[in-house]
């Protein structure tokens, strides 16, 4: 029983949060293992000698225990949708419509993704190309 003005405290959202902070530190420290690695449309599953986008948001996540489908359609499709607003390191970014390309929200309004000429590559989400071409984002972290 509680005494008039004390103070009860539920713990496990702020465990939910660091677990969630912590797999998406995770991912993102696993995606940068792979700076540089080259793009390759339609690379196969677990290959890590080159990517395509959704390869690359499979398998960092994977390696880190979060199952995400194969390709970046199916991608936008899990999870809950985030406003852009609202995004959290570990989000997945989506871009073009009809959707076919996807990225990981790192933080400080940048992605890491993998296309073309840079193969896997940070990029500013709000300036330039990636934000007149983003569509939507959604959370697939626990």
């Amino acid at each position: 029983m509680l005494a008039p003005g004390s103070l009860l405290l539920n713990t496990a959202p702020a465990h939910a949060a660091s677990v969630s902070s912590s797999t998406a530190q995770n991912i993102i420290s696993t995606g940068r293992r792979f700076m540089g690695v080259r793009y390759q449309f339609s690379a196969q599953t677990g290959n890590t000698s080159s990517f395509d986008c959704s390869s690359f948001t499979q398998y960092i996540f994977r390696i880190n225990g979060v199952n995400i489908p194969r390709s970046s359609r199916q991608q936008s499709q899990v999870g809950t949708y985030v406003p852009r607003n609202q995004l959290q390191p570990g989000d997945l970014v989506f871009f073009y419509s009809p959707i076919h390309h996807v990225a990981v929200y790192i933080g400080n309004g940048k992605i890491m993704h993998t296309y073309g000429r840079p193969g896997v590559t940070i990029s500013d989400l709000n300036t330039g190309w990636w934000s007149a071409h983003y569509a939507t984002s959604r959370r697939v972290l626990p």
